[in-house]
């Protein structure tokens, strides 16, 4: 995977001093236009592993950004309004991940999002304790972060 990337740059930086036009819309599009290129020469060698996780890490970052946003929105209202809406509570969330790697990602993308904290990971590794701010339902809430965050991240990392 990491070697078509580093091939998508590179093809990238190529059509930037081809067309001599070094704005950011230049390489945005010759980004897309090599990704194509080299999408169709993969499909007829059968390696398509990386190209179908770039619209999955895009898929992810704006669902990501979609998160913090309505976090923030939601913090931001509650400090505002004279009345406090918070409903603070731990959760233990059972983990889909296994390496240390997607167990580090889903954890840091959980304590990014305002309003949850990460507290520990238990010591068998199957385990996160979320601290949540704004808590109505620990199993909604673990079903919310299992079809959502976690499962977006272990098809990018999978």
């Amino acid at each position: 995977m990491l070697k078509q990337f580093l091939i998508n740059i590179l093809l990238t930086f190529v059509w930037v001093a081809l067309t001599g036009d070094f704005e950011l819309g230049n390489y945005a599009f010759g980004f897309l236009l090599s990704y194509f290129i080299l999408r169709s020469a993969a499909v007829k060698n059968g390696g398509v592993s990386y190209f179908n996780r770039i619209p999955k890490i895009i898929g992810f970052l704006f669902f990501f950004l979609y998160e913090m946003l309505k976090a923030n929105l939601q913090v931001a209202y509650d400090v505002i309004t004279p009345r406090f809406f918070m409903k603070p509570g731990i959760v233990k969330f059972p983990l889909s991940a296994k390496t240390d790697l997607e167990i580090t990602l889903l954890a840091n993308c959980i304590s990014l999002t305002p309003g949850t904290l990460i507290i520990a990971v238990s010591d068998d590794r199957k385990a996160i304790f979320v601290h949540v701010m704004y808590l109505e339902d620990r199993d909604k809430f673990v079903e919310e972060v299992k079809n959502g965050l976690e499962r977006r991240l272990l098809e990018i990392l999978r």
